[in-house]
């Protein structure tokens, strides 16, 4: 059958995949708990069935705040199976943005998770005149739960008139609006429709090696773009989803199941890493000679057997007695992850993949629902430090001042509200200015350089690409986060977060006492250490790019704490208010 509006998916498995095998999973009390598509299905229907009866009509805004679990998609189905449309928001975003963002697309209904997020959201409630009902995962009084409207479709179910609903909604027709992190503090409501959408998960599922009857672990939010296609995806090619725990579990969750695939930012790649570098530190010392030999193997690991047959007898030898440990870790079968969201280190994806753990960069935005290009393991399709060529219906330009544009039918309707936001984002001709600048190789895959907002220029009138920069200096296991600065002035600087773990394993090493984070980003001897890896990275670049002095800053940047976007996005506008102080006294000393 032709995949026409999302729900069609479930049509689509039911005819395709075996009917008994788990779609959806999550852990309730210690034990994985899982769904065949027929229990997807009739989920899916009740919820129809109870929303109809309580008067959800086609066109309206149902938010979803909820973590990863098999409910968000029988609601996500359920939603717009009525013409309905879904807006997922992230759990863990401002009050102010919730504020916002509920009057500003004027939702009827909201499916929230549990106690926690509900404590989040119940008290600005009243000033939101649209919303009319509230369903809790879990009892709460005095809200009604999913249980209740379940039970609610049962009692009423209208399968004629669904039908009828579901034959009324056209594949152009809006399906989901999702807002965006906003680094820039604006959040702007992206409308995708169900041939957005569909475009690109088709697309992608011509690029993944796992098939019917592998698994999938999956951890970044659904409300995200990204992680929401790949969820789509998994259920197009009949992969059973489990969702993990939490961040935590995430590496037993992983080993449990046995993943085949699974997608993440790089971050948490670079985390994993550190942590197996780590470990490699602690071993005795004929061990850590081999460990670290193997290593630097990896490092060097070129794609198409260009390193030559010499270098892949030791790799073979290397795969044996270390990175088969690696794949351990990783419960021995993933075939692919998929890194976005951010830009991967081409160290890192060079040693994964040496390590027999291939990692596919891509690269999209909200707006073109989400992939533009991603990595692929056909011919051409794989190039280290670029994003891969893009995807086969998305068209790719470069405008005159270097920003990427994107045509195709990924791009999205359009902003929620915004027209002239949406005139300034697609032009007359149909091209979606993604903000990002970069070029294209010679073989066709895309080089992403950074964001054309983010550039600034020194009072020497030279521009600096920050990110750019920012990218290549995460690579040390020092700095776990750092932002440059410096525009309208005489050099590039940087505020530096260290990663706290490696500095006090590195202080317990050298025999150095390690008070807390806070104070010991004052010591002289942190300080001097940290600026050899400043010296060490300022090597690989040119004299404008070069960071000449920077301030260590004593705690993490997380989205809790302000600094970073639900996509582990740098909030600059926020940071450089933030850190105004600490700036001045780079700029003034």
């Amino acid at each position: 059958m032709e995949i026409l509006r999302l729900f069609d998916l479930l049509q689509y498995h039911k005819e395709n995949y075996p009917a008994e095998k788990e779609i959806l999973s999550a852990k309730i009390n210690g034990k994985w708990k899982g769904y065949n598509i027929d229990e997807y299905i009739e989920f899916a229907d009740n919820i129809s069935y109870g929303l109809l009866a309580t008067g959800v009509k086609k066109a309206d805004k149902i938010i979803i705040i909820s973590n990863n679990r098999p409910e968000w998609n029988f609601i996500d189905m359920g939603i717009m199976q009525i013409g309905a449309v879904t807006v997922p928001i992230y759990p863990n975003i401002s009050e102010a943005d919730y504020i916002y963002i509920f009057n500003h697309v004027g939702a009827s209904v909201i499916f929230c998770e549990g106690e926690e997020l509900l404590g989040k959201i119940k008290h600005i409630l009243p000033a939101t005149e649209s919303i009319k009902q509230i369903y809790t995962f879990t009892p709460s009084k005095p809200y009604k739960d999913l249980a209740e409207l379940v039970n609610f479709g049962k009692q009423n179910p209208a399968s004629q008139l669904l039908k009828e609903f579901k034959l009324k909604i056209q594949t152009n027709d809006l399906a989901t609006i999702v807002y965006t992190s906003g680094t820039t503090g604006t959040q702007k409501g992206v409308m995708l429709s169900h041939a957005n959408i569909i475009s690109n998960l088709i697309a992608v599922s011509h690029i993944s090696p796992v098939r019917s009857g592998e698994n999938a672990i999956s951890f970044l939010p659904l409300c995200h773009a990204y992680e929401r296609i790949l969820n789509y995806m998994y259920q197009y090619l009949g992969i059973s989803i489990y969702y993990a725990e939490s961040i935590a579990t995430i590496a037993d969750n992983i080993k449990e199941i046995q993943a085949a695939i699974f997608s993440t930012v790089p971050r948490l790649l670079e985390k994993i890493y550190d942590k197996i570098i780590d470990k490699g530190r602690q071993l005795k010392w004929l061990q850590r000679q081999i460990f670290f030999w193997a290593v630097k193997l990896g490092e060097n690991y070129e794609l198409e057997n260009k390193n030559g047959w010499l270098y892949n007898i030791q790799l073979s030898l290397a795969n044996k007695i270390v990175f088969v440990k690696w794949r351990e870790a990783l419960g021995g079968n993933v075939k692919v992850i998929v890194s976005g969201g951010a830009a991967l280190q081409p160290r890192l994806a060079r040693i994964y993949t040496a390590a027999g753990i291939p990692v596919l960069e891509g690269y999209g935005l909200t707006e073109t629902s989400p992939v533009i290009a991603v990595n692929t393991f056909f011919e051409n399709g794989r190039k280290y430090g670029t994003v891969g060529p893009p995807l086969p219906d998305v068209s790719l330009k470069i405008a005159d001042d270097g920003e990427i544009l994107c045509k195709g039918p990924n791009v999205m309707l359009g902003y929620y509200k915004e027209t002239a936001l949406t005139k300034a984002a697609i032009d007359e001709n149909g091209w979606f200015h993604t903000g990002d600048t970069g070029f294209i190789e010679p073989k066709g895959q895309l080089r992403i350089i950074g964001r054309k907002k983010t550039m600034f220029k020194t009072s020497n009138g030279k521009y600096v690409s920050p990110e750019h920069v920012e990218d290549k200096f995460k690579e040390s296991s020092f700095i776990e986060n750092i932002m440059v600065v410096g525009e309208n002035q005489k050099f590039a600087a940087a505020l530096l977060v260290p990663d706290f773990n490696h500095l006090a394993s590195w202080c317990l090493i050298k025999g150095h006492k390690y008070s807390n984070d806070n104070e010991m980003v004052k010591n002289n001897i942190i300080i001097h250490r940290i600026q050899k890896e400043v010296d060490k990275y300022n090597t690989f670049f040119g004299e404008t790019e070069k960071i000449k002095k920077f301030e260590i800053i004593g705690i993490e940047w997380t989205v809790e704490s302000g600094e970073l976007t639900p996509t582990l996005k740098l909030k600059r506008k926020l940071m450089l208010e933030k850190y105004q102080k600490e700036i001045d006294k780079i700029y003034n000393s």
